[in-house]
C-alpha cells in the first residue's frame, strides 16, 4: 500500500522548486542559496509572519519562542513500503487507510519532541521511493542529519533493495549521519515475506539500530524517532565527562519496558 500526503501545511521554510504543499515541481533541485529565512529578535512575530502567509491565519495569545535545537529527518526505501504512513502515525497519530497517490518528490512535517527535559524539533522528510525521482532526492542526503531506512517485512524485494539503498547513502549522505533500519508493516505478520532475524543480522552487517514497526497499530513508531531524536541531541549538547549515548542500548531498554507494560 502506498500512503498519499495531502498534508497539512507546516514548514519553516518553502524552499523555491515546491509548491504550495511542499511538493518538488522542477528539476533539477533548486539552489539553498535560493531560500527564504525569516530573521529578528525573539517576539517580533516571525513565527506569526510564516503561519499568516503559510495558513493564512493570525494565532493571537502567548506562545512559546521557536525551539532552538533541531535536526533534519529523511525517511527512505522503496516505494509502498509506508513512508508517508510512518510519517503520518508520528505526526497526527493516525493511520492513512486504503490507497493513496505515492509521494511525489519530496514532502515534509515538522514535530517537536520532549528530550531530556529539551524541545527539539524534527523536520521529516519524506522521500518517493519510484526510481525517476532518485536524483531529487539524492541532493537533499547531506541536508539529513538521521536517516530512517524502511522495507515492507512482506515484500522481499523491498528488503533485497535495502543493501542499494545503503550504498547510495554511502555515497550522498553526511559521513556522520545516524542511520536506523525499520522493517515496517509489522502487523501483516501473516503476510510475513521477511524474517525478523533477517533484519537484525542486516543491521548488525551494517552496524546501525533496527527494529520492526506498524504505522497501522503505532508499534514502535514513537520509539524510532524519539531515539533518532536522542542520539542527536547528545551529540551536540554532549560535554567531554559525559558518556556516550548508546542508541542500541535505549532503544533495548524502551522495547522491554514496553513488554513489561503493554505499552506502544
Amino acid at each position: 500500500m502506498s500512503c498519499g500526503h495531502n498534508l497539512n501545511k507546516d514548514h519553516v521554510t518553502l524552499p523555491p522548486g515546491r509548491g504550495q504543499h511542499g511538493f518538488i515541481e522542477s528539476f533539477p533541485p533548486p539552489s539553498p542559496s535560493l531560500q527564504t529565512i525569516l530573521v529578528g529578535d525573539s517576539g517580533v512575530g516571525k513565527t506569526s509572519l510564516l503561519v499568516q502567509y503559510d495558513q493564512g491565519k493570525f494565532l493571537p495569545g502567548s506562545f512559546t519562542a521557536t525551539v532552538g535545537i533541531g535536526f533534519t529527518v529523511m525517511l527512505l526505501g522503496d516505494s509502498s513500503v509506508g513512508k508517508t504512513c510512518l510519517l503520518v502515525r508520528f505526526k497526527d497519530g493516525a493511520f492513512l487507510g486504503g490507497n493513496f497517490i505515492a509521494t511525489v518528490g519530496i514532502d515534509f512535517r515538522n514535530k517537536v519532541v520532549d528530550v531530556d527535559n529539551l524541545k527539539v524539533k524534527l523536520q521529516i522528510w519524506d522521500t518517493a521511493g519510484q526510481e525517476r525521482f532518485r536524483s531529487v532526492t539524492h541532493a537533499y542526503y547531506r541536508d539529513a542529519q538521521a536517516l530512517l531506512l524502511l522495507y515492507d517485512i512482506t515484500s522481499k524485494t523491498s528488503f533485497d533493495n535495502i543493501r542499494a539503498w545503503l550504498t547510495e547513502i554511502h555515497e550522498y549522505a553526511q559521513k556522520e549521519v545516524v542511520i536506523m533500519l525499520l522493517g515496517n508493516k509489522s502487523d501483516m505478520a501473516a503476510e510475513r515475506a521477511v524474517k525478523t532475524e533477517e533484519g537484525e543480522k542486516l543491521a548488525k552487517e551494517y552496524g546501525v539500530p533496527f527494529m520492526e514497526t506498524s504505522a497501522k497499530t503505532g508499534v514502535n513508531v514513537e520509539l524510532a524517532f524519539l531515539a533518532i531524536a536522542k542520539e542527536l541531541k547528545h551529540r551536540t549538547t554532549q560535554q567531554p565527562n559525559e558518556p556516550k549515548f548508546q542508541i542500541h542500548d535505549y532503544i533495548e531498554s524502551q522495547r522491554q519496558k514496553t513488554a513489561c507494560c503493554g505499552l506502544k
